[in-house]
């Protein structure tokens, strides 16, 4: 979970973009099953809390979100699905608190991960790609173009740091699993990268994106803006769900 720009998405809820990725998932865990008797299941580690600082998300709308999440897995009886997010860990701490534990026993230090960016290009690109989404999905600064750029490069490292963070948190409370990601991953990263739905590029999620039905009845992701330009909007339980065209 990231933030929900609304030139990009329908709301701060889940829509039929999660619907789909959801059933995708575990559709996966089944096909598993078919050539691994014991078969599999997906715990999906909802970052908001670790981020929403950072990336300014209220946290009332990041645990609506999850919170939904969970909602969707159970109407749909996903049974292979599970959420897991910080107030598994640590309860009910201030949002604040919380964020501050897991930097503070987890993150590397601001030196050591300038040091890597200097040192080492996938670190580096990580940081350029980081700062240019914070600067794309901000848009409510005010002051000039050149500030905002130097602002998201500072959150862009504090991201990298909670990032770290995060993982060492759920390679602690999840030893034996395998890690998936919903991003590309480098060959020999501890993360597989996985791929939900279709998209144009491989960086687009259902949380920074519309699903549009297209005329031929599959599905594709892309920014809400472009999408009401191809479809009709369809709403689901009284809420927006997706476009479709045709």
């Amino acid at each position: 979970l990231c933030i929900r720009d609304s030139a990009k998405v329908l709301g701060h809820l889940p829509d039929q973009g999660e619907r789909l990725s959801l059933g995708f998932l575990n559709t996966l865990c089944e096909e598993i099953e078919r050539i691994h008797p014991p078969g599999a299941r997906v715990i999906i580690c909802s970052d908001g809390h670790v981020f929403g600082d950072l990336i300014r998300v209220p946290d009332d709308h990041i645990d609506a979100y999850a919170d939904a999440l969970g909602h969707l897995i159970r109407d749909a009886d996903l049974r292979r699905l599970s959420v897991f997010d910080l107030r598994d860990v640590l309860g009910d701490l201030p949002h604040g608190a919380k964020r501050a534990r897991v930097h503070q026993g987890y993150a590397p230090t601001l030196e050591a991960l300038r040091a890597e960016v200097r040192s080492e290009g996938h670190t580096l690109a990580l940081y350029r790609g980081i700062t240019r989404f914070l600067v794309d999905d901000t848009a409510d600064f005010t002051g000039t173009r050149s500030a905002l750029q130097r602002e998201c490069r500072q959150r862009a490292y504090g991201v990298i740091q909670r990032s770290r963070a995060w993982g060492e948190l759920i390679a602690e409370h999840h030893p034996r699993a395998v890690r998936l990601s919903i991003h590309p991953q480098p060959i020999g990263a501890p993360k597989f990268g996985i791929r939900l739905l279709d998209a144009p590029d491989v960086w687009t999620t259902p949380w920074h994106s519309a699903a549009l039905r297209r005329a031929d009845g599959t599905w594709t992701l892309m920014p809400r803006t472009r999408a009401r330009q191809l479809g009709r909007l369809v709403h689901r339980h009284g809420r927006p769900s997706h476009y479709e065209q045709g």
